[in-house]
């Protein structure tokens, strides 16, 4: 007595209706959380593109600072005065080059 066994050979694997719920729900699950993912990706680099922004301005600021703590002293006063306006002690006698004159560059006031 022989016993002959035979294989099922399938040209390509069945999907069941098991699998293409699972399938769908995989699907949709991932359709579902690209958005939230993508919302977070935004606020991160918008988070990030502020935090350079307040550290720009921090900068800028500390400079503004700088600037008020010269202004507020008195021998920076009088070397803007003279160089920027012109201006002279009474007594003294201000010489004014022609523009285009070798010397000193122009203040940059």
């Amino acid at each position: 007595m022989t016993v002959s066994y035979r294989t099922l050979e399938r040209d390509r694997p069945r999907l069941t209706g098991r699998a293409a719920l699972l399938l769908l729900i995989v699907t949709m699950l991932a359709v579902y959380a690209t958005v939230p993912l993508r919302q977070y990706l935004d606020r991160r680099a918008e988070t990030d593109r502020l935090e350079a922004e307040v550290s720009e301005l921090e900068a800028a600021n500390a400079d503004l600072l700088a600037d008020i703590a010269q202004l507020r002293d008195p021998a920076h006063l009088e070397k803007l005065a003279r160089e920027c306006l012109g201006m002279v002690k009474p007594g003294e006698i201000a010489l004014v080059l022609a523009p285009g004159s070798p010397g000193r560059p122009p203040p940059a006031c």
